[in-house]
């Protein structure tokens, strides 16, 4: 389950499935990706879930350690970012990595 969101683009794409900010070729499948996150409760039924298409679910290094990422469009650089505690995603953001 989604516990809070980190950033304005995940809040408003999950609220209204649409951000200024998100390319809108990637807000369907960022609302897709953020709803199999509120109605999962552990990682792997994430993983089974997301796919097909590869979430490529990945640990981020460095000041982010303790962080994962899932991508909505490997190509793109775009991401869902969280950490998952107890069953709960915190701080859910949608960034641009490549920005």
């Amino acid at each position: 389950m989604i516990e809070n969101f980190g950033n304005r683009i995940a809040k408003d794409i999950w609220e209204k499935e649409f951000s200024k900010k998100l390319p809108n070729e990637l807000s369907e499948r960022a609302k897709a990706l953020l709803t199999i996150m509120h109605a999962t409760s552990n990682l792997s039924e994430l993983r089974a879930k997301g796919e097909p298409p590869s979430l490529r679910l990945h640990q981020l290094k460095g000041d982010r350690s303790g962080q994962l990422a899932i991508d909505i469009n490997k190509t793109s650089g775009w991401r869902i970012t969280f950490r998952f505690e107890n069953g709960k995603f915190l701080d859910v953001k949608i960034e641009d990595y490549h920005c």
